[in-house]
């Protein structure tokens, strides 16, 4: 039966058929052996089309731990398990996930197919860096086990591989070893990009970097923003409330978002005031703080379906990188452009990466900057002419977040995309696997 679903940004939104499995033998069952096709679903917290297809196999229900070696931090699970129930499970002990996303909704599997990066790219590279095994199903119906030494090219194009190789089942993955769970964490104001970089720059040591930047303002105060740095906190560094509980895991989600904003609310006014009192939030140039790991991680978790303030027409998250030598001049056009539009984000996040790590990895040595946009009339065309800027200073555009990238753009932006589409054809070779996205960048077509 088909039903009416979406990612997290909510555009687009198709019609699709919807199967679950709680078993192997439910998913060799649940996957078409005629000429239908599928692609695997997480948690549905990709922001565009790379999950959605015309009949989408959703792993939620497939959702085991199968091992966790306290010891070593080592942990094995399901694909359906998510980054929540993993810190839930892991932090009491003493471990932490080696990386993570904005979000701690997402699904195990889903952390592999878009080989998530946070905001310790720069000193630990991306969730995929720390995945010892990956098991999954191939087009055949075969089971199969990759790793680093074992069928490499499949692990390869399966790290960041938008589940085109095949349905993930379970993943190993090694944690980071915590002796509290709370983050040490300084906010340092900075007057305008350029003083943002050389921030990047100072704090490149710090494990976590990651900035809010208003993406509005001009003069002086062009590309000001707000850096945040952050580290594991030891036991000696938390107070005596925060010692009687070092290791404490999150505490619940506070409020539900209940109903879709108007559209009129978010507009280029509503923005300035919210970067105005964002800014100055912060009395002093410089905050320091011993604060618990939800906040620094994953501040927007609090506000469950958050998604909803940006109106019944859905919103784009659209987030490239730029390479080092060309990040501030590059930075400086796109932030122009979007000032000259009056097309700012109340979500803007700057942050640093490190080298790419492997064949079709979102991230290169550079910066990045996330912005969201509510849909409506003018946002397409103008994305359009950014994907442009993007690519004429050498950078490329998220998958995880892209809803309409045209193919063109995706093929000269990612210099091992022809590698890894003859890759995709061998292991799956008649585009059983597909979605949305991979078709319409003409990936499995």
């Amino acid at each position: 039966m088909k039903k009416k679903i979406a990612n997290w940004g909510n555009y687009p939104a198709i019609e699709s058929e919807e199967y679950s499995f709680s078993s192997v033998r439910a998913l060799q069952e649940a996957v078409p052996r005629d000429h239908a096709t599928c692609i695997a679903r997480g948690n549905g917290r990709c922001y565009g089309d790379a999950s959605l297809g015309e009949k989408t196999i959703s792993c939620l229900s497939f959702d085991h731990v199968i091992s966790f070696n306290v010891k070593e931090g080592i942990f094995e699970c399901e694909s359906g398990v998510t980054l929540d129930q993993v810190l839930n499970i892991a932090v009491p002990k003493g471990w932490f996930l080696p990386v993570t996303p904005g979000t701690k909704y997402i699904t195990v599997g889903g952390a592999v197919a878009s080989d998530i990066h946070g905001k310790n790219h720069h000193t630990d590279g991306s969730f995929c860096d720390h995945v010892l095994e990956i098991t999954l199903m191939l087009a055949t119906g075969e089971i199969i086990t990759c790793s680093p030494v074992l069928n490499e090219a499949l692990f390869e194009i399966t790290r960041g591989g938008m589940g085109l190789t095949g349905i993930i089942i379970s993943v190993k993955f090694n944690l980071k070893k915590i002796s509290s769970s709370f983050i040490r964490e300084k906010q340092v104001k900075a007057a305008n990009l350029h003083e943002l970089l050389e921030l990047f720059n100072e704090y490149k040591k710090y494990t976590y970097t990651v900035s809010w930047i208003d993406c509005l303002k001009g003069g002086n105060d062009f590309g000001r923003g707000v850096m945040i740095a952050g580290e594991h906190a030891s036991e000696e560094e938390l107070s005596p409330k925060q010692k009687k509980h070092p290791l404490s895991p999150a505490s619940d989600t506070l409020f539900t978002f209940p109903f879709n904003l108007p559209s009129f609310v978010l507009n280029q006014y509503s923005v300035k005031a919210f970067n105005f009192l964002y800014y100055q939030k912060n009395i002093k140039k410089e905050v320091s703080n011993v604060i618990p790991y939800d906040p620094f991680f994953y501040p927007l978790d609090k506000i469950l379906q958050w998604n909803k303030g940006y109106g019944k027409n859905g919103f784009l998250q659209y987030q490239f990188v730029l390479p080092m030598e060309s990040s501030e001049k590059g930075m400086k056009e796109i932030l122009y452009r979007i000032r000259q539009q009056g097309m700012g984000s109340f979500l803007a996040v700057f942050k640093v990466f490190g080298k790419q790590n492997n064949l079709i990895s979102f991230p290169m040595e550079g910066s990045t900057l996330a912005l969201d946009f509510p849909v409506k009339k003018d946002l397409f065309p103008f994305l359009d002419e950014l994907d442009k800027v993007v690519l004429d200073y050498g950078g490329r555009l998220y998958l995880t977040k892209d809803a309409r990238m045209k193919p063109e753009i995706f093929w000269k932006s990612y210099p091992g995309a022809q590698q890894f589409q003859e890759l995709i054809k061998k292991y799956n070779p008649d585009y059983k696997f597909r979605s949305l996205q991979s078709d319409r960048l003409r990936i499995t077509t």
